[in-house]
């Protein structure tokens, strides 16, 4: 499937997410408040999203949406101009059948996700040409059904998988900016990624296998201090060698962000918790291999890798 390269977004976008968790939610609703047209694939909250509405508690101000446009199949909503991918990548087989009807001549697909080649295998189903990325810089979580908690950050770096940083990403960036999203917008795609991996792969890693502890533990133990470090810098090493470097003062600034938290738990701890498939190939596998391929020894991504295979459902 081929479409042309549309230089930018309609100034006012229809939109469609695909999963209407924490994060789907959080970024949808900010998007709705514009006056959007946002129509919401959900599945567990979806009675509960079109009788009560949306709450939005974050940093920046509270807001609801009483009307919210929820819907249980993509056939309900049809085509949009863009779609928001923000399902966990456990189920992206689902998108085979969850993104088709959603496609028109130039909808645009973004996704929200973590981890590595997601871009790759949405590309595959719609078409390399109608794919960005969004990396989300964010803690945000859904405490009770209706409700997405912004406990800090927000801003998204997005980036073209058909140029990067290309007049249809700043686009995009500059809608979100509209609804007091702070954007920024990538080189690459393999940029924005690996920049995020640098927080993701051992601080989501080591919170599970450290027996389902938050950051500041994390950061309060010297030996898990040490190794969420020793983490950071393998993912530095295969970044550059894969040909995206990074900041050398990347991770510091990442454990001072991380200190601000408080005792935050990731996403993918949560998600062990309530023993809920975890994101193992996307966010560790994925950065495993791709780092070996680049002939970056990463021994203390291997160890943590390999316990989390025999720890977390898939």
């Amino acid at each position: 499937m081929s479409v042309p390269i549309s230089p930018e977004p309609p100034a006012r976008p229809s939109v469609a997410v695909v999963g209407a968790g924490a994060l789907g939610t959080y970024y949808g609703a900010k998007l709705a408040r514009l006056g959007l047209t946002v129509s919401f694939l959900a599945r567990r909250d979806l009675d509960f999203l079109r009788r009560k509405g949306l709450q939005i508690r974050c940093t920046d101000g509270d807001f609801e949406l009483q009307s919210v446009r929820a819907f249980a199949r993509p056939e309900e909503i049809g085509p949009v101009d863009l779609v928001i991918v923000a399902i966990k990548t456990t189920s992206n087989e689902s998108l085979r059948t969850l993104l088709p009807p959603l496609l028109g001549p130039n909808t645009m697909v973004c996704t929200l996700q973590n981890g590595l080649g997601n871009e790759e295998f949405l590309a595959a189903i719609a078409g390399r040409e109608r794919i960005l990325c969004g990396v989300c810089h964010v803690c945000v979580s859904r405490p009770e059904p209706g409700v997405a908690l912004n406990m800090s950050g927000g801003n998204i770096r997005f980036s073209d998988l058909s140029g990067g940083d290309t007049p249809r990403a700043r686009s995009l960036a500059a809608l979100f900016e509209k609804a007091a999203i702070r954007c920024s917008v990538a080189p690459s795609v393999g940029s924005a990624r690996w920049y995020k991996l640098v927080w993701n792969v051992p601080f989501n890693g080591l919170a599970i296998t450290a027996g389902g502890i938050d950051t500041a533990r994390i950061l309060a133990d010297p030996k898990l201090h040490q190794e969420a470090l020793d983490l950071m810098r393998e993912v530095m090493t295969a970044s550059a060698a894969l040909g995206f470097p990074q900041d050398p003062d990347h991770p510091a600034k990442e454990i001072a962000r991380t200190r601000k938290m408080g005792a935050y738990q990731p996403s993918s701890l949560l998600d062990y918790l309530a023993d809920k498939p975890v994101e193992l190939e996307s966010i560790w596998g994925e950065a495993l291999r791709q780092g070996a391929a680049a002939g970056v020894p990463m021994p203390h991504l291997k160890v943590l890798y390999e316990k989390l295979k025999t720890m977390v459902r898939v």
